[in-house]
């Protein structure tokens, strides 16, 4: 595990799914962290006990990123609590399905506001504090929607393709600045949502349609976002790095996992 201590981290959306466990991870490998949630603040506080148990320096904050004033307020916080920031990971998404003949503008506008506006400005404020600092790392964490998607997903798919080419663009921006920007592309990967609101999930059958055999946990994710986030990537940027168990890998809707005793 990369040593991240006395570095200072940013984690949107983090109260809940693959974002509460990247917050975890940080601060496991010794960052301080800030929690952002937009709603979920039970969940966030939770989060922030069990990490000051741990002896983590952790608080959250609430902030909605597709709002750029509240954005800049929270950097403003985080720097003002622990005094500086050197990683942001932008997690912070909503993912509603609808078919193309049923997308409003609204809807249309929230996802891209949250998803992809959110993630450029989080950037361009908290890469201004990187650059006092000398160095920085940003990890979007984007889908493999950007990439391969299926029908409902028009706005979500729209945002996280334009992440990965927003994460290329950005790199190319701050890598004078030594602030790497790379991307993470989780497929499936089972959160609280998959329970509350696919009522049609089933852990064993979608895990059957994956060449690894099972869907993924939180705890994929994680440990890449923290690899990203150390000295040990201080040569990578630019980069999108899908986590799907080889789902994006294959041809076919379905395969036979190959077992190694097979």
């Amino acid at each position: 595990m990369s040593d991240l201590n006395g570095k200072i981290a940013l984690v949107t959306g983090s109260a809940r799914g693959i974002g509460r466990e990247i917050a975890r991870r940080l601060a496991a490998q010794g960052a301080s962290v800030c929690i952002n949630y937009a709603t979920s603040e039970a969940s966030a506080e939770s989060l922030v006990e069990e990490l000051r148990a741990q002896g983590h320096a952790v608080f959250a904050h609430r902030a909605d990123v597709a709002d750029v004033s509240q954005v800049k307020g929270m950097v403003e916080k985080v720097v003002s609590e622990f005094g500086a920031l050197d990683i942001l990971v932008n997690n912070a998404a909503i993912d509603p399905v609808v078919e193309m003949s049923q997308m409003t503008e609204a809807i249309w506008d929230r996802v891209v506001d949250t998803n992809l506006k959110g993630t450029f400005f989080c950037a361009q404020t908290c890469a201004e504090e990187m650059k006092r600092r000398g160095s920085g790392k940003i990890i979007n964490i984007s889908s493999v929607h950007g990439n391969t998607t299926m029908r409902g997903y028009g706005a979500y798919s729209a945002s996280k393709g334009g992440m990965n080419a927003l994460t290329r663009q950005l790199a190319l921006e701050l890598a004078p600045h030594r602030i790497n920007v790379n991307g993470v592309a989780p497929g499936v990967i089972e959160v609280e949502k998959y329970f509350t609101d696919i009522p049609w999930y089933n852990r064993d059958i979608e895990g059957r349609k994956i060449p690894m055999g099972r869907v993924g946990m939180p705890n994929d994710v994680a440990p890449l976002v923290g690899f990203l986030a150390s000295s040990d990537s201080d040569f990578i940027t630019g980069q999108t790095i899908t986590v799907d168990g080889g789902s994006s890998a294959r041809f076919f809707l379905w395969q036979k996992p190959l077992l190694v005793d097979e």
